[in-house]
C-alpha cells in the first residue's frame, strides 16, 4: 500500500488554513427551534464532518445536554444565541472531553454569564475572545505538523523501502497522537484541580455560614437571657 504522508499533509494544512470557526455575527440573534439549531449547525460546521453522513448535532444529544446541565433549558421550545454559543462550545469539546469535564468547565460560565445583565460580559464577549485567538493557533499548528512529519522521515531509513514509508507514516501518527494524548491529560487535571478548588471554597463558605448563624445564634439566646433577667 502506498502512503503519500507529505501529500496528505499539505491537503489537511491548507484546508486547516482555510477554515473558519462559526463568526459571532452568523448566530442569529432570534431565537430558534430545535429543527433550526440542527440545520444551522450542519451548515456551518459540515467541513468539521469526518464522513459525508456524520450528524453534527442531533435533538437527541441536545436533549442530552440539557439533562447533563451542559445547556440551560430552552424557553418555549427555543434556543436562544446563547444556547448556540454553548453548543459550539460543547461541540469542539466533545470529542476530547467527557461530558463531566465539559459540564465542570462550562458549568460556571453559564452560571456566571448565560442571560447576562446590560452592560456585563456576556457569552458572545467570551465567545469573541476566545476564537479570536485561532487565526495564530492554526499557523503554529500547521508548523508543528510540518516538523512532526519531518522528524519521522528521519527514522526506520535502514529498512527495506516497501516498509519505510509505512512505518515512517505509523511513526507520524504516533507523534500526532502522543501530542493529543498529553494535552488531554493536562487539561483533565487542570479541571480536576479547578474543581477541588471549587469545592474547597464552597466548604469554607458553608463552615463560615455555619459559624455565622451559630453566633447570632448564641447572641440571640443571650438577649433572651438577658431579658428574663431584667425581668425578675
Amino acid at each position: 500500500m502506498s502512503i503519500n504522508a507529505k501529500e496528505m499533509l499539505n491537503q489537511m494544512i491548507k484546508e486547516m488554513k482555510e477554515s473558519e470557526y462559526i463568526r459571532l455575527e452568523a448566530i442569529p440573534d432570534i431565537n430558534l427551534y430545535m429543527d433550526q439549531v440542527t440545520t444551522f449547525m450542519d451548515e456551518h460546521l459540515a467541513k468539521s464532518r469526518r464522513h459525508p453522513d456524520d450528524k453534527i448535532l442531533t435533538k437527541t444529544m441536545i436533549n442530552n445536554y440539557a439533562k447533563n446541565r451542559l445547556l440551560p433549558p430552552p424557553e418555549k421550545k427555543k434556543y436562544s444565541k446563547e444556547h448556540m454559543l454553548l453548543l459550539i462550545f460543547i461541540y469542539y469539546f466533545k470529542g476530547i472531553l467527557s461530558i463531566s469535564d465539559i459540564q465542570t468547565l462550562l458549568g460556571p460560565l453559564t452560571e456566571r454569564f448565560f442571560a447576562g445583565s446590560a452592560g456585563a460580559l456576556t457569552l458572545a464577549d467570551i465567545y469573541q475572545e476566545v476564537f479570536s485567538l485561532e487565526r495564530p493557533q492554526i499557523e503554529k499548528l500547521c508548523l508543528d505538523v510540518q516538523e512532526k512529519y519531518a522528524m519521522s522521515t528521519t527514522i526506520f531509513t535502514d529498512v527495506p523501502e516497501e516498509e519505510q514509508e509505512e512505518l515512517q507514516f505509523f511513526a507520524l501518527i504516533c507523534l500526532l497522537g502522543f501530542d493529543v494524548y498529553m494535552k488531554k491529560q493536562m487539561i483533565e487535571r487542570m479541571l480536576d484541580q479547578a474543581c477541588a478548588s471549587r469545592e474547597a471554597a464552597q466548604e469554607t463558605a458553608s463552615s463560615s455560614r455555619q459559624k455565622s448563624d451559630s453566633r447570632s445564634r448564641n447572641h440571640s439566646r443571650q438577649k433572651d437571657v438577658s431579658g428574663e433577667q431584667d425581668l425578675s
